[in-house]
């Protein structure tokens, strides 16, 4: 089986549908891949929020002329949305949506999860896409299976979790592969820094520039309506901003019982809600909304009440309630059904809502990367490639003196540029707390120099058959003008494009095509002796059993022994396991009839 990761060039550095960041991580891997004398395992690239990532992600294997490539997420969402780019079924898969590729052959994709994938799936796959959830545990059936030699090439999405102990452990599995992180943010929420030389990054003023993401604007709002309180025994106690960031890190219990005071949470709520009515004024997007960060569950209550009282439709999401709760307040957002959600770092990587405009910080962050990890939740332009276009505009609320750039310790790892940007969106220097105005905006700009730092079958043609003649053209125009079909359809010979089938989903297919046809067969067969299916009196063993089941068991065990495996390993058959099984269905048919009526 030829390796297209080996032998396709693919199409990306004069491709105007690759971005330029994707462009430029790119080279920037096939340089580092190509260099003999750079014998580093492990290198990082920095993309902001909206500037494709999954798709360089796709496109990594090339540059490494990868053998077998294993893409690992930190989650089930993004997992998800990461095979999407590999599976040439999905006509949005990157390699054909950017013209990366021309047609076939594609690598094959297999994406680990549950019991959908097996051992043969991914011997036969170029590219293994899982979460690490999938690869957790010392007895881990995956890492106790596969040799060292596996994968060539490991890639970590949102790669600041990569120096997490799982992750280490899986590093450690497959020595001899090389590791690329990718990230928003070089550094974790707990400080530890992504591991790995960055090679790559891409400033978030570039990206403005190109209409990749928002263009920001943060409103800071005065020091002295900024107060924390805790509260014990009935009493509100205020608690300081330098007790906050120690306590906050070192206590658990003090994370969870801090709240804002009313009178810190109306400043940051109505400002908040001021910059939403304007740009929803401004655009006539009514669809526009808020995020707020909170820092526990009672503080996230407190925030939903002050927009609720104020006639927004706020709603939360939290750990502590249950999944089908954090999926119904999803689902309001998905359908425009809230103005306001509010969220204790819930909403993390991955998750994708461009009509998140407003970033409300009521919380205190310990560094820089969590929060740009929650402002890049409102990043996500709604127009692509308009930087100019109003709905692509955002706004930072926030209190001087609670979340300051250089004072985070991860300042110093993010690139000058992006060290210029977030100094300017979030300043050391704070309000003159005597001035009557008690806020003022910030709109970062772009300075001289902030630039990249390098850290099946052949064609088959279609004929039209007209079922009425009348008007035919005028139909074809008439869909073509609305987009429905494309302007090059050609009415008397279209050429039929074909659309790629992964070995993995066929093999899914036909296992689940095995089940259905073995149920039908048990049917067909009491159907033609006019036995009931539903009866009891071929249940000689007395398990209370239907005929039917009766049947359809007999026909699963010939099964199962055509190909040696026990019962329950339906979801390990190999696809030439199921192969076997189709070409002998009807001896195994024969069998399992005259085991159930003795040659009757």
């Amino acid at each position: 089986m030829t390796n297209p990761f080996q032998t396709r060039q693919p199409n990306i550095g004069a491709n105007d549908k690759v971005r330029e960041p994707q462009r430029g991580a790119y080279q920037a891997l096939v340089d580092f891949a190509s260099n003999p004398a750079d014998t580093t395992r492990e290198v990082g690239v920095v993309l902001p929020v909206g500037c494709g990532k999954s798709g360089t992600i796709a496109i990594t294997p090339f540059a490494f002329r990868a053998r077998r490539t294993l893409v690992i997420a930190p989650g089930v969402n993004i997992s998800a949305q990461l095979a999407a780019d590999f599976d040439p079924s999905n006509p949005h898969m990157f390699y054909q949506k950017c013209g990366v590729l021309v047609g076939g052959p594609y690598p094959e994709p297999v994406e680990i999860r549950g019991t959908t994938a097996n051992r043969g799936d991914l011997d036969e796959a170029h590219v293994v896409i899982t979460n690490i959830q999938q690869l957790q545990g010392q007895e881990n059936r995956w890492l106790a299976s596969l040799p060292s030699d596996f994968f060539d090439l490991i890639l970590f999405d949102e790669g600041h979790h990569s120096v997490a102990q799982t992750w280490e452990n899986l590093k450690r599995h497959f020595p001899s592969a090389r590791i690329v992180n990718f990230s928003a943010t070089p550094q974790r929420a707990d400080g530890q820094l992504m591991a790995g030389r960055v090679i790559y990054s891409f400033p978030i003023f570039r990206a403005i520039q190109a209409g990749y993401v928002k263009r920001l604007k943060a409103v800071q709002l005065n020091p002295r309506t900024l107060r924390y309180v805790r509260r014990e025994n009935g009493e509100e106690i205020e608690v300081g901003l330098a007790e906050v960031r120690r306590l906050g890190e070192e206590d658990a219990d003090f994370r969870r019982s801090i709240v804002t005071s009313k009178e810190t949470l109306n400043t940051i709520v109505d400002a908040s809600i001021r910059e939403l009515n304007r740009l929803r004024g401004e655009t006539g997007e009514r669809r526009l909304k808020i995020i707020a960060s909170a820092l526990n569950f009672e503080h996230c209550r407190q925030i939903v009440e002050a927009y609720r009282a104020r006639g927004l439709r706020a709603g939360y999401v939290h750990s502590r309630e249950n999944s089908a709760a954090n999926t119904r307040v999803l689902a309001q957002l998905d359908s425009h059904e809230l103005d306001v959600i509010v969220q204790v770092r819930k909403l993390g990587e991955g998750f994708d809502h461009p009509y998140l405009t407003v970033a409300a910080v009521f919380s205190i962050f310990a560094n820089l990367s969590p929060f740009v990890q929650f402002v890049g939740r409102i990043m996500r332009v709604i127009i692509q490639n308009e930087p100019n276009n109003p709905v692509n505009q955002g706004v930072v609320v926030f209190h001087a003196g609670a979340n300051i750039a250089q004072q985070w310790g991860d300042f110093q790892q993010y690139s000058e540029a992006d060290q210029a940007y977030f100094d300017q969106l979030l300043p050391l220097e704070g309000l003159d707390p005597a001035n009557p105005n008690n806020e003022r905006e910030l709109t970062p700009e772009p300075r001289p120099g902030d630039e990249v730092e390098v850290r099946g079958q052949s064609e088959v043609q279609l004929e039209e058959l007209p079922l009425l003649e009348e008007d035919e053209a005028a139909a074809i125009r008439l869909l073509q003008d609305r987009g429905i079909i494309d302007l090059s359809f050609d009415p008397d010979r279209q050429v039929l494009q074909a659309v790629p089938v992964t070995r993995v989903a066929q093999r899914r297919a036909m296992r689940s095509g095995l089940d259905m046809r073995i149920r039908t067969a048990a049917a067909r067969i009491l159907a033609e002796r006019r036995i009931n299916p539903e009866g009891r009196d071929l249940d000689r063993q007395r398990f209370n059993r239907s005929n039917l089941i009766v049947m359809k068991s007999a026909i699963d065990r010939h099964v199962n022994a055509t190909v040696g495996r026990p019962a329950g390993q339906r979801s390990e058959f190999l696809r030439a396991e199921l192969d076997q099984i189709n070409e002998r269905f009807d001896d195994i048919l024969v069998a399992a009839t005259s085991e159930v009526f003795n040659g009757r």
